[in-house]
């Protein structure tokens, strides 16, 4: 993690400016998991949002540090262990028995749910970038790629893990990629669900605490 030596009045405010990038994209996470997955009526599963001390001790700041040592939430996936291959073995287990079709369905909306809510903790950091610029916000303009200036390093590593359980085809599990991403774009993009991002984020801004559980997220969503 690279960091440069700064003054300290310009050091408070990248800390200030560090600090609503880490609320937006966790708050994104969170609210994914809340509300795009009950979107796809799925059930919902436990998290909470850990945060660690920043401070200004060393005025060392970093705009580009490795988020899960700040900040990160723990569980929200609803499938807990990947089935490796799964679109062959998606194939072969219809062509047996056609009866599976609503298990084999059921993982599949888990398996894409996880990984557009890993999409969406980068995509509201990157739109409230934009936001904070006066700049129109458009997620079909940003290439994946680009996720990672926005803290999603870790993000697009585990949702290639997923991919790279899915399938062994490099070309589909980009399709899959591609397509999921508009999802988690379109999702970012509902004007509801901004705000229910933004809401989240300016309480984790404002209340300093270390850990949030999913029951105080669930309360701001349903006050």
């Amino acid at each position: 993690m690279k960091r440069n030596k700064i003054s300290h009045r310009s050091g408070h405010n990248r800390l200030q400016k560090l600090k609503q990038s880490i609320a937006f994209h966790e708050a994104g996470h969170a609210i994914a998991i809340c509300l795009n997955n009950q979107a796809r009526q799925q059930q919902p599963v436990f998290f909470q949002i850990v945060f660690n001390d920043l401070s200004l001790d060393d005025e060392l700041i970093s705009l580009s540090m490795d988020y899960d040592s700040v900040a990160r939430v723990e569980g929200g996936r609803l499938i807990q262990s990947l089935i490796y291959n799964v679109d062959d073995l998606t194939h072969k287990l219809l062509s047996i028995d056609e009866s599976v079709a609503p298990l084999i369905r059921e993982y599949q909306v888990a398996f894409e749910a996880d990984i557009i809510n890993l999409l969406i903790g980068p995509l509201a950091e990157a739109k409230q970038a934009y936001l904070n610029d006066d700049e129109r916000f458009n997620y079909q303009l940003i290439d994946l790629k680009a996720l990672k200036n926005y803290g999603g390093d870790s993000d697009l590593a585990l949702a290639w893990e997923y991919l790279d359980s899915y399938s062994k085809d490099k070309q589909r599990q980009e399709e899959k990629l591609n397509e999921l991403f508009i999802s988690a774009g379109n999702f970012i993009s509902d004007r509801q669900n901004w705000m229910a991002i933004t809401k989240l984020a300016d309480y984790i801004i404002h209340s300093d605490k270390k850990i949030i559980s999913c029951e105080e997220v669930l309360s701001l969503l349903n006050p």
